[in-house]
């Protein structure tokens, strides 16, 4: 089929477009039986098919961009060091950590996240605040991470690096206003040698430190979770909801389980099932997700769930 997408080919993301949904889901599904039939020899004849998505563009809840003083120069265009307004926000190209394209539209994520990513990007080039130099570890603005909810909030958040406050205040202040729907606006300054962020102080620039996300588990009861900057949530908030009532319907809860759940992020899952069983152990070891999941069991009124951070084998034992 026709790729709908201008970026399609040299992106890093979407690989499959030249292909329809249903030819991506049965190789996807070959990928999966091969995996567990030929590498972990389990059985697979009586494997179900994918539970497809109702949605194959803007699904995505959560985005991270990167900024860069090297873009990735497209056929065509002149390719030299000092080829004219080479300062991207995007994606990184496949192979190469230290080239990024410059996307125009991204079809993964919904409004506001085009107009968000190409605003800020405009807004630092016409003050001329230096996009980041991935080599050389050097640049104001690093990374740019967006995350949405099926509650209609929405949280942005500004990576820079080696900046000054005038610059931070500047491009906050420009979010701030081009943007008042934006629930949550946080910035971060990491000046380590990589993007993670686990381990940095975030910044509340306007609102709280979180969103929230909401399901309906399946027996009419509302359950509600917090989205923290440092949260792993599913990124496709549809399919997280069927990948939930799926892996418990599975379980097949009889009321007088306990449950551990490894790796439990915010405690989504944790908190799905906690009121079909007898007590929920959430494990995580990003103490910001587990004041998280701590706080959404109050939240749902979980109270037989218990979550611990630390290293998993420690905590187990």
């Amino acid at each position: 089929t026709e790729a709908f997408c201008e970026h399609f080919g040299t992106c890093g993301g979407c690989k499959w477009q030249h292909m329809t949904y249903d030819a991506q889901l049965k190789f996807k599904q070959k990928t999966v039986e091969g995996a567990l039939g030929h590498l972990a020899k389990i059985d697979v004849s009586g494997m179900l098919p994918i539970a497809p998505s109702p949605a194959d563009r803007y699904y995505r809840n959560k985005l991270e961009f990167t900024f860069s003083n090297k873009r990735w120069l497209n056929d065509g265009e002149n390719r030299t060091e000092d080829a004219p307004d080479m300062d991207a926000l995007g994606f990184h190209i496949p192979g190469r950590f230290d080239k990024i394209l410059d996307v125009k539209h991204c079809y993964l994520q919904a409004d506001p996240s085009n107009d968000l990513r190409n605003r800020i990007r405009d807004y630092a080039k016409q003050q001329g605040i230096s996009f980041y130099n991935l080599k050389q570890h050097e640049g104001a603005l690093r990374n740019l991470i967006i995350r949405t909810s099926s509650t209609g909030e929405l949280m942005v958040i500004v990576i820079f690096a080696y900046t000054t406050q005038e610059e931070i205040d500047g491009l906050m202040s420009f979010i701030d206003q081009s943007f008042p729907e934006i629930t949550s606006l946080l910035y971060i300054v990491n000046q380590k040698k990589n993007d993670t962020i686990f381990d940095q102080e975030v910044i509340a620039w306007r609102g709280p430190e979180y969103i929230y996300e909401e399901m309906i588990d399946g027996n009419g009861k509302t359950v509600r979770f917090r989205i923290g900057p440092k949260s792993f949530y599913q990124t496709n908030s549809v399919q997280a909801l069927k990948l939930y009532q799926i892996t418990r319907d599975f379980a097949g809860f009889k009321g007088d389980e306990l449950v551990y759940d490894l790796y439990t992020g915010a405690g989504t899952i944790a908190n799905f099932v906690a009121g079909q069983v007898k007590a929920v152990v959430g494990v995580e070891y990003v103490p910001s997700a587990i004041e998280d999941a701590n706080i959404n069991s109050q939240i749902n009124n979980s109270i037989n769930s218990r979550f611990y951070a630390g290293d998993m084998n420690d905590l187990l034992n």
